[in-house]
């Protein structure tokens, strides 16, 4: 079970990051992130479920004055990285672990072989997406694929998942598409040029998203 609450599934999608301060309540998105491989070839929007690896009290993606332990290590880097890279702590975590790989989140195995499709233990780009602003569309059936144009003839490039909170940048129409929550042809243009259908967001908040 996971620190909200959720009964694990086989091949489930979200994360897991080390601070409770950015965990999803119980089948929600309001913490969400987007984790790339380094390439940028696969992405997923996957929301934070669980809390881990290591350490339970590192909100790192915080400035100093605001996270809550180990405020002298740049913004951006978890405690586990620079325990392991640099000996930080004595190369130690909170709980006085030694700390055997540098991980500063944790994917669910669907993120990890569906999203990503990744085999092993890897480097990723991650985007905490609470932390910026503008329309955001909610997932409300899931894993969505994300695709590189308007049309499900495109490649996919990743997945979205259920109650994934995704920055919208503006629409386009394309192919019309009969999902979980109507019939369209819109398509939401996510970062990288990426696009879901409209057709299984149920609902957009956080501003009006105008066309591309």
């Amino acid at each position: 079970m996971t620190a909200n609450g959720r009964t694990i599934r086989p091949r489930d999608h979200f994360v897991a990051l080390p601070s409770r301060r950015g965990l999803s309540p119980l089948d929600s998105g309001d913490y969400t992130v987007r984790v790339c491989t380094t390439s940028g070839s696969r992405c997923e929007y996957a929301p934070v479920w669980d809390v881990g690896p290591w350490n339970t009290r590192d909100d790192y993606w915080n400035p100093a004055s605001v996270r809550e332990n180990w405020k002298d290590l740049p913004q951006g880097r978890p405690e586990a990285q620079a325990a392991y890279q640099y000996g930080y702590n004595g190369g130690r975590d909170q709980f006085g672990r030694t700390v055997l790989n540098p991980a500063g989140i944790d994917l669910a195995d669907g993120t990890f072989w569906d999203g990503l499709l990744l085999t092993d233990n890897a480097w990723v780009d991650v985007t905490y997406l609470w932390t910026g602003s503008g329309p955001r569309g909610v997932v409300g059936s899931g894993p969505l694929n994300i695709r590189t144009g308007p049309g499900t003839s495109y490649p996919t490039r990743g997945l979205a998942a259920t109650h994934a909170d995704v920055p919208i940048q503006c629409y386009v129409k394309g192919q019309t598409v009969a999902g979980t929550y109507r019939t369209t042809n819109r398509w939401n243009r996510l970062a990288g040029g990426q696009y879901v259908s409209h057709a299984y967001v149920s609902a957009v908040y956080g501003g009006t998203v105008s066309p591309c």
